[in-house]
């Protein structure tokens, strides 16, 4: 469970990580490209932070979150710079894909299209029976 003081920490750099990476992908040229930080969570010990990312187009996931990790040392900089009122030491940031969203998406397709598995119930697997 996380602490008050880790959900704080987490929310200042859940923002401030949002404007950085925005403004990043800007001056590198990819302009049409929209990330949003959809979840930070803080280690106890305040050491390490996961950076979850939406990234729409999806296409260019993998190659942005390397590219993102590469720059985590400028990243964590920039953050650092402007929440040195708001915390003494600033974490280790890790990026991870967020893919709720295309987890969700499949689930809404499923349920509309034509492999609907409560409709069609032998899309879902057989369950075997205890005893047999």
């Amino acid at each position: 469970m996380e602490t008050n003081r880790q959900k704080k920490i987490a929310g200042i750099i859940q923002k401030d990580l949002a404007e950085v990476i925005q403004q990043a992908l800007k001056e590198s040229g990819h302009h049409n490209i929209i990330v949003s930080v959809t979840k930070v969570s803080v280690t106890p010990d305040l050491s390490n932070a996961k950076c979850f990312l939406s990234i729409f187009p999806t296409q260019n996931t993998a190659i942005l979150i390397s590219e993102i990790n590469t720059a985590s040392s400028s990243i964590k900089h920039q953050i650092a710079q402007r929440t040195r009122n708001q915390l003494r030491r600033m974490p280790e940031l890790r990026f991870y894909v967020d893919d709720s969203l295309d987890y969700i998406e499949g689930i809404d397709n499923a349920l509309k299209g034509d492999d609907n598995p409560i409709e069609d119930r032998d899309l879902l697997p057989k369950r075997k029976q205890a005893g047999k």
